[in-house]
């Protein structure tokens, strides 16, 4: 199967947990890039380039860049005709002022009119916790995520980065009414976390994954080669974008990145395309999300939707990978 040939099929998608939403099996998202890192004219064309590619799926946070993604996606977003041509999803959580955070019920209600409003949209296809909140009982988020589908705010729920035995304990809260679609975890051939316990729980649930970090923030691109200066218009280079990227940019984990290569070549594919065929082998991953800063990168990504790695690759993989794969 040759990259080029790759490239010329169609986006492929997926369920979305147990909602009737089909989600692009390549999603764009917004962390590093649609908050300060990009240029903003480039992250518009980004957005043009992903509805262009066959991607349904965009996803951001209140949190990124204070709301500076949600306002350029809003801008971006608003002279699509119709809304329900594609899928949006936001999160809440973290640090918006001194007085903003958490999963409080006040939060959650206060935050989804903000997002709604810098998104210049009435709802949102996804509403999403960023992260666990251990000052809230869980009882009051799932009761005020109930009441934010109930008004027409948000069609479904999500988590990201949430612990297996919270994930569980949700789950079991009587009286809920809303119901995960979705679980948010870092995953990639790198950092394989997830399988033990998320995955396996969460494909039990009906809960679908939407993998952050699939390229490894890009080191998974081959781009980096170790002992030598990061590219210049890369994440690592870059003082906005190379925040969470030390570990993945150490020597050994670099060597080890080099030696898919031959892996991909012999697949006839890109390392772009190897890395996110893999995380999309797993029936359970609905989509994974890519960031761009450049709209010819999200083609590129978009071109990995129907790559099927067969089992001598995913050895090889494995092979080159080594001790530097996190478990």
């Amino acid at each position: 199967m040759g990259g080029q040939q790759a490239k010329l099929r169609p986006m492929k998608f997926r369920k979305l947990g147990s909602s009737d939403i089909e989600v692009s099996e390549i999603s764009l998202g917004s962390w590093l890039t649609y908050s300060g890192g990009v240029a903003r004219e480039q992250a518009r064309a980004c957005v043009d380039a992903a509805f262009d590619a066959g991607i349904n799926f965009i996803d951001t946070a209140n949190v990124y860049g204070r709301g500076a993604s949600e306002t350029l996606l809003g801008e971006a977003l608003s002279g699509r005709s119709q809304r329900s041509s594609y899928v949006l999803a936001t999160k809440v959580y973290f640090e918006m002022s001194p007085a903003d955070r958490g999963l409080s019920a006040a939060q959650i209600h206060k935050q989804i009119d903000a997002s709604l409003q810098r998104l210049q949209t009435d709802y949102v296809d996804l509403y999403q916790c960023h992260r666990y909140d251990e000052q809230t009982p869980l009882e009051e988020t799932m009761a005020a995520l109930t009441e934010v589908v109930q008004a027409g705010k948000a069609r479904h729920i999500g988590f990201s980065e949430w612990p297996p035995e919270r994930i569980e304990q949700s789950l079991q809260i009587p009286g809920v009414e809303q119901r995960w679609v979705s679980s948010q975890p870092q995953y990639s051939m790198l950092w394989r976390a997830p399988e033990t316990e998320v995955i396996p729980l969460c494909a039990q649930e009906r809960i679908s994954q939407i993998v952050w970090s699939p390229l490894g923030q890009g080191v998974l691109t081959g781009k980096y080669l170790p002992g030598e200066p990061p590219p210049s218009d890369s994440r690592a280079a870059s003082e906005e974008m190379s925040t969470f990227i030390d570990r993945l940019v150490e020597p050994r984990v670099l060597e080890a990145v080099q030696r898919l290569r031959p892996v991909a070549d012999a697949a006839g594919l890109t390392m772009a395309q190897l890395a996110l065929a893999w995380v999309l082998r797993e029936p359970n991953v609905a989509s994974a999300i890519v960031g761009a800063s450049r709209p010819e990168q999200v083609h590129a990504n978009a071109s990995a939707s129907g790559i099927v790695l067969d089992d001598d690759t995913l050895a090889a993989i494995d092979q080159a990978l080594g001790d530097v794969v996190v478990r």
